[in-house]
């Protein structure tokens, strides 16, 4: 029994698999502009520095002592503060804040 397709014009049986035309997927095969004046009228979109999030505010002295602390094998891991923050990190994805 043939496979059935879904498609435009209703059902129809299926097509045979081939090889896939590789130029109709690639950037550069789309026509060039005819001028430059055609690609100059082009939209452009101006970005705003207002979205930028900036650099992330890390202490990198405290991330060196973590690290040497990690590797000394004596960083507490206190199961306690964990959960706490874990929970608490899930009430702040909830509130959206």
């Amino acid at each position: 029994m043939p496979s059935i397709e879904f498609g435009p014009k209703g059902l129809q049986p299926a097509r045979a698999v081939g090889a896939v035309d590789v130029r109709a997927t690639r950037p550069d095969a789309r026509p060039a502009a005819k001028d430059a004046a055609a690609a100059s009228d082009a939209p452009t979109v101006e970005r705003s520095d207002a979205f930028k999030a900036g650099a992330a505010p890390v202490d990198a002295e405290r991330v060196s002592e973590i690290r040497k602390a990690i590797d000394r094998g004596n960083y507490p891991v206190i199961p306690m503060r964990v959960a706490d923050a874990m929970i608490a990190a899930g009430l702040l994805l909830r509130s959206g804040k």
